[in-house]
């Protein structure tokens, strides 16, 4: 599904990423760990095709269609979720009409019409249950006002509308109680299907004890220097990063 080949990515000439090689393939859950610094984000938002950072080497194909030159919105229509550290907050948009435009806008970018209302409610309905939002939460402007929780359950909502077939969680347990994090969690595991697939980007290993990784990749320097099963993770928390750089300069 994605292919990651010797890819090299900057912004302002500084360059952050240098030499990433990845492959996800569909029905895969992919964790990316490291500290503050690594690239973790820089990679997220390279993927998603975010305009401030540039490409100056390598490629990213998705579903063997290389996506240089594509942008953001392009990249989104063509299946690609990306869940913010920080989601923006959009004054009087309410969380319903937002998720509507953005449903209608994928469909019309694949030729389609617009979803039958009837069938859009039907949706919300079935989406916002599986989630556990009240319906009051729907009515309100995107983002404004919530909580750090209800802004990553929102993402996870926003991930469920859309159906994307790669899903990018950039830091979605960053400020979330054990509550919150077990619903978003859930979330995510109830939208897992062997035609999607899922990037985790993580500092932490308790977020991998609710959504389980197929394999863990440890980011340093803005390379994949580690990767490997779930038990790297915990290996991670009971050692820390030190132990990879240990390991790197030996």
């Amino acid at each position: 599904m994605l292919k990651i080949m010797n890819l090299h990515a900057g912004v302002e000439g500084n360059e952050i990423l240098n030499g990433i090689n990845l492959e996800v393939k569909a029905g895969e859950v992919h964790a990316i760990m490291g500290p503050n610094g690594s690239g973790k984000s820089t990679l997220a938002s390279v993927i998603a095709g975010k305009e401030e950072f540039e490409v100056t080497e390598g490629a990213i194909e998705l579903d063997g269609e290389d996506l240089d030159d594509t942008s953001p919105e392009e990249r989104a229509h063509k299946g690609i979720f990306l869940s913010f550290q920080y989601p923006v907050e959009i004054p009087g948009v309410s969380v319903t009409n937002f998720m509507k435009t953005a449903i209608n806008e994928s469909r019309k970018a694949r030729g389609l019409d617009d979803m039958p209302a009837n069938q859009m409610l039907k949706l919300i309905r079935e989406k916002s249950e599986l989630l556990e939002i009240d319906r009051k939460f729907l009515s309100r402007s995107l983002n404004e006002g919530f909580s750090g929780g209800e802004k990553k359950r929102n993402e996870i909502f926003q991930m469920a509308m859309l159906e994307p077939k790669l899903a990018i969680l950039d830091e979605t347990d960053s400020g979330l109680d054990i509550d919150a994090l077990r619903i978003v969690a859930n979330g995510v595991n109830k939208l897992k299907s062997k035609d999607n697939a899922v990037i985790v980007i993580t500092h932490y290993q308790r977020l991998l004890e609710y959504i389980v990784p197929d394999f863990v990749h440890v980011l340093h320097d803005g390379k994949i220097v580690k990767s490997g099963g779930k038990e790297l993770a915990l290996e991670l928390e009971e050692k820390g990063y030190d132990w990879i750089k240990q390991k790197i300069t030996v």
